[in-house]
């Protein structure tokens, strides 16, 4: 696991936090912290803990696992489509419910690809039994 890197975090956190408008005061608010706690945060002098991270995350509509491979507490997966989560989280033109279901599609999607190569190549067939028939939808 990689070390915590507090004053990047810190920064990244403060560039968030400006992209989405916000004043220190406003995201202190929002993620349930203390205004001082935030700014020590940001200058690099607090190390937040995981659940910390997830308050602010979600109070930026940013993802979690976003800012916990920014303080090193994740490792960055390649391909496990972390920007794809972070810009489903940010998009202001959608509701809360409709991210969760996008983001739970997408796992679902990420989820039957790796079964499916877990099969070495091998389609899995479908039930058997006739399919749809041309009328039905």
């Amino acid at each position: 696991m990689a070390s915590l890197n507090v004053g990047s975090l810190g920064e990244y956190i403060r560039e968030q936090r400006r992209n989405a408008q916000f004043s220190l005061r406003q995201l202190a608010e929002a993620a349930g912290v203390s205004n001082p706690y935030l700014s020590q945060i940001e200058r690099g002098l607090r190390k937040p803990s995981a659940e910390i991270l997830q308050q602010i995350a979600k109070a930026l509509r940013i993802s979690a696992e976003t800012l916990y491979v920014q303080a090193g507490i994740l490792e960055e997966r390649q391909g496990e489509g972390l920007e794809l989560r972070a810009a489903i989280l940010a998009d202001p033109l959608i509701n809360e419910r409709q991210k969760q279901a996008l983001l739970a599609v997408y796992d679902a999607f990420l989820k039957e690809n790796k079964e499916g190569a877990s099969t070495d190549g091998v389609t899995v067939a479908g039930p058997s039994g006739p399919g749809p028939k041309a009328d039905e939808d």
